[in-house]
């Protein structure tokens, strides 16, 4: 959309972003005016714990006051320019990230925060936690998604596996031989399945409950986790994850229209 967009991960103990964006390796520079953030695109700027680290296997232990500090330092003295938004990747919960988050950024006018859950009972009562949290410090939910909403996977990438008296077996393709020979026709769809139990209506259920938006489901899609891995966009490569590149979409039209 050609805005001009910074994204801070502040996940210390999980900084998985500089995987996910390719940018793995990069170093942070200091410049004139404070940090420069590492740029994927002319008009996406990034920061994270992870460009400090000198291998991206050693762990962060790190106790609240050191965090706060970091954190302080990657609103104050990096050089973000002039952005029309920053997104701020928080860890899940409502820790020491979310308590800085808002004594730091609260008086420069926060938009409001997006919660993302899974479908099932056992994540959506952390949903309730999250909004209470934001009744509590006085932020605006913007919205709700429901993230890994069932299966969608192509009939072609299929696998079948044989289940013994053991257990399960060794997998074999002859099933989609069978499809391939007999019902050519099913190849090009995609099935749908339910992974989490979203009986009790999911998270848009709760948001109606709780009356706050519901912005969408993203479908869990194995080619959007395999875009993730490989550090490739699914929106510019939308052949290997076109469902889940249009539920993003359509979840990011409806915040910029709504702000």
């Amino acid at each position: 959309m050609e805005y001009q967009v910074g994204l801070l991960d502040v996940d210390l103990c999980g900084p998985s972003i500089p995987k996910m964006l390719g940018l793995e390796g990069q170093d942070i520079h200091q410049g004139n005016l404070g940090w420069s953030p590492i740029y994927l695109d002319s008009n996406l700027g990034i920061m994270s714990i992870g460009f400090m680290l000198p291998n991206p296997d050693d762990a962060v232990i790190w106790q609240g006051p050191r965090k706060n500090a970091l954190f302080k330092r990657f609103l104050k003295d990096v050089d973000w320019g002039e952005i029309d938004y920053i997104v701020i990747d928080t860890p899940p919960g409502t820790s020491d990230e979310h308590i800085s988050a808002v004594q730091y950024v609260q008086t420069t006018g926060i938009n409001g925060v997006i919660i993302v859950t899974t479908p099932q009972q056992v994540s959506l009562i952390d949903v309730r936690k999250e909004r209470s949290f934001c009744k509590t410090v006085g932020l605006r939910v913007l919205g709700v998604v429901e993230n890994m909403s069932g299966l969608r996977q192509s009939v072609s990438d299929f696998t079948f596996e044989e289940v013994g008296k053991d257990g399960f077996g060794g997998f074999y393709r002859v099933g989609l031989n069978y499809t391939k020979e007999n019902a050519p026709e099913l190849l090009p769809l995609v099935v749908c399945s339910e992974v989490f139990d979203s009986s009790k209506g999911g998270a848009e259920e709760i948001c109606e409950e709780m009356g706050v938006p519901f912005l969408g489901k993203v479908p869990m899609d194995p080619k959007l986790c395999k875009s993730a891995d490989e550090d490739r966009s699914c929106f510019l490569d939308q052949q290997s994850a076109a469902g889940a590149a249009r539920a993003l979409k359509r979840i990011i039209e409806k915040v910029v229209t709504e702000e």
